[in-house]
């Protein structure tokens, strides 16, 4: 290796990093503020300019778009025609490269981003050389991500950069450039009619752009999908919020499976939303047992108590460090646990499971992250929404009914408008004494929901006399709401919004229970 040429954005590591080549014996050439950078650290630096024979233009945005440049990475060096094409234009080979590209992202992230901005951080030569440099792969090392630095510097002292690692690199680096293309994309098609107009000014953006480009990087392999017959795999996107379950760390157990990792989600998603010590169990998707306590050991013995047969086997979640404690009360249920998920396990409570290799023990570190969209996949194409984050607070409650909830009912219907926005639509949710008492989910009929309730709660001894209710959508006629309160339910929360609304109303104040509305609904398919 004779040759490298960095050119970055990104400054982490570059100067110990073109340190250690130049003592290889490596020249550095390099381009405006990454060539001063090196210049200052008193590294002997060459100009791009100097190398191509032409200078920087257009306010840089010209700088590396020249044959010397393109023709030193492009040259095949097994091919004698491309290496007597350089050598009778006077063009160096170069064999290392090492660029990131200009912060978009970053750019486009500001509030203050003006449609100016954001076109000037469109790199072009950076994208442009990063390409010619992975095409030819064979003889040129590509390096866009500073954590690379240290493993390919260790090759280099050990007589150059492996095949294989140049192969990696360059994938990395079409990966790359792709997402980088994709961000434009998506910033670009998203802009409204007339940003062009007023490129100084910050544009307004539409919800979704005209084009959607999402990249994913596949970090698991997995036995099966949702059945045996069926393949499947895990991606993570890059860069990941804070708080979302793809950032989970496995503490121990065997590796998660594609109906794991869609159940931990739904279980992880719904703990986060308490503020007190709170458990979660789901099984196939849907809330199971939700409660909240004084401790962590509480709020789990009263979600298990509130559905023990469904919690065999389910995905349980925590949003406190699983304590000693807490593990011991899920170890005296004797129950089969396919997931524990919590922001940190204790190690006193990782020594209780220690036993139990095949329980699979998540942390994951707590945060307000959210996805941007919503996907699910349909046959030839792809639906995108926003998530539905919104939690109805109290002041947002309209009592619709002559009776007003007490205090204590008020903070049951709040709980249990919570836990319905978790639940498989059409959705029913028994709750009292800040626990799930009966849940019905996923029926086709509302009444349906409400009577599978009402047998679960039987099933597990709980009475529902006097419970709150939650339905996640209007009830479209009366006998919906006389079903729950013939099961006992003495007050109910509901969007409202019926063209029959007067006529629920007039019920619940027949029978004498308490009503709000949300004015919001919470359908989940």
């Amino acid at each position: 290796m004779t040759t490298a040429l960095l050119s970055v954005s990104d400054k982490t590591g570059i100067v110990e990093f073109a340190r250690s080549l130049a003592a290889l014996g490596v020249r550095l050439v390099s381009t405006g503020g990454t060539a001063r950078l090196l210049a200052d650290a008193g590294l002997a630096v060459t100009e791009v300019a100097e190398l191509s024979g032409f200078p920087e233009m257009l306010d840089g945005r010209v700088k590396t778009l020249h044959p010397r440049i393109h023709g030193g990475l492009l040259a095949r060096r097994d091919r004698p025609a491309h290496m007597a094409a350089l050598a009778e234009h006077g063009i160096e080979t170069i064999e290392l490269l090492v660029v990131n590209l200009y912060p978009f992202a970053q750019a486009t992230a500001r509030a203050d981003c003006t449609l100016e901005d954001a076109i000037e951080n469109i790199d072009i030569g950076g994208p442009a050389m990063l390409r010619a440099g992975a095409k030819n792969w064979a003889d040129v090392a590509v390096v866009i991500d500073p954590a690379d630095y240290a493993s390919v510097l260790e090759e280099l002292r050990a007589g150059g950069v492996a095949r294989a690692t140049r192969f990696r690199l360059a994938q990395k680096v079409f990966a790359h450039t792709s997402a980088y293309d994709g961000m434009i994309t998506n910033y670009l098609t998203a802009l409204a009619p007339g940003a062009e107009e007023a490129v100084e000014r910050v544009p307004a953006r539409e919800p979704f752009p005209g084009v959607f480009s999402l990249q994913l990087t596949k970090t698991q392999d997995m036995r099966y999908g949702e059945n045996p017959h069926q393949a499947a795999a895990f991606y993570r996107e890059s860069p990941l919020a804070a708080g979302l379950l793809a950032g989970w760390t496995q503490i121990q157990g065997k590796a998660l499976s594609y109906n794991n990792i869609a159940d931990a989600d739904a279980a992880w998603e719904c703990v986060k939303t308490f503020d007190a010590p709170a458990c979660v169990i789901v099984k196939h998707a849907n809330p199971c047992g939700v409660a909240v306590g004084a401790t962590l050991e509480e709020a789990y013995a009263k979600a298990w108590k509130t559905d023990p047969t469904s919690a065999f086997g389910g995905i349980v979640a925590f949003n406190r460090t699983l304590d000693e404690a807490t593990a011991q009360r899920i170890g005296e249920h004797k129950q089969f646990v396919e997931v524990l998920i919590a922001p940190a396990i204790a190690p006193a409570a990782r020594a209780v499971f220690a036993p139990k290799q095949n329980v699979r023990l998540l942390e994951v570190a707590p945060g307000g992250g959210a996805n941007a969209f919503d996907v699910k996949r349909v046959g030839g194409g792809m639906l995108l929404q926003t998530p539905d984050l919104k939690n109805v607070a109290r002041a947002e409650l309209r009592v619709v009914t002559r009776r007003a909830p007490t205090a204590a009912q008020l903070e049951d219907l709040l709980f249990a408008w919570k836990v319905a926005k978790f639940v498989k639509s059409n959705a029913i949710v028994f709750c009292g004494g800040g626990m799930t008492l009966g849940v019905g989910a996923g029926q086709m009929s509302r009444i349906d929901s409400a009577r599978i309730a009402s047998i679960k709660a039987g099933n597990a001894g709980l009475a529902l006399a006097g419970s709150a209710l939650a339905s996640d959508a209007f009830f479209p006629f009366r006998d919906g709401l006389d079903v729950v309160i013939d099961e006992g339910a003495a007050c109910v929360i509901q969007p409202g919004g019926s063209m029959r609304d007067e006529e629920v109303i007039a019920a619940a104040d027949e029978r004498g229970v308490a009503m709000v509305f949300t004015g919001t609904r919470h359908f989940r398919h």
